[in-house]
């Protein structure tokens, strides 16, 4: 008689629910006691070198529809073009600034908002510089795994022309999903999901 194995059966998958802003952001949830403010809720203090900046944007459906449970993250470099990390080895970043913001979506309008600074230019792997850009990550109901994107500026024309990402999207259409609108320092960025406005979304 053959014995039997009783492999484990692999847990079900499961979407990114109401645990997503429960764990990362108690105090948006109103949840309190567990951090003083949610984790990367504020990237700049008074002492903060550069340009001061606001990216505003939603998180939009095939629908057209803002979703109003997202989460969204952004890194980006200080206005130097360093990078507040222990591989960042070309200088020394700013440190006033953290590099790193976490915004759920608003419950009302679906709104996300990061008050930041512009960051300064970066080498690509291959040393060609990059233009100014913030990645960012999202994280919703029904995305099985984070995507992530990029945010170019729409006042560095020049510096966006050299970009080595930008370059490798064949169709220059979908690069334009890539550079926010607004001016500075206000800046506006709606990432699509999906339908003709796409976002195009990176494998990182």
């Amino acid at each position: 008689m053959v014995q039997d194995l009783g492999y484990l059966k692999e847990t079900a998958s499961q979407t990114a629910g109401p645990y997503v802003h429960i764990g990362l952001t108690p105090n948006f949830c109103g949840i309190p006691g567990v951090y003083e403010s949610d984790l990367g809720s504020a990237m700049v203090n008074d002492h903060t070198l550069g340009e001061r900046i606001t990216v505003t944007g939603r998180v939009i459906d095939g629908a057209g529809v803002p979703l109003k449970d997202a989460l969204v993250e952004i890194w980006q470099a200080d206005a130097a073009g360093f990078y507040n990390s222990p591989s960042e080895l070309r200088g020394t970043a700013d440190p006033n600034f953290t590099g790193w913001g976490r915004c759920p979506t608003g419950a009302e309008d679906g709104t996300f908002t990061f008050r930041t600074v512009k960051p300064g230019r970066v080498p690509a792997r291959d040393g060609r510089l990059m233009a100014p850009h913030i990645t960012l990550w999202i994280v919703a109901r029904g995305i099985n795994l984070g995507l992530h994107t990029r945010m170019y500026f729409p006042d560095e024309a020049a510096a966006n022309a050299e970009d080595p990402l930008l370059g490798r999207i064949e169709y220059r259409q979908r690069a334009e999903t890539l550079v926010a609108g607004g001016t500075a320092p206000n800046y506006l960025f709606d990432i699509h999901l999906q339908g003709e406005k796409e976002t195009v979304f990176l494998d990182i």
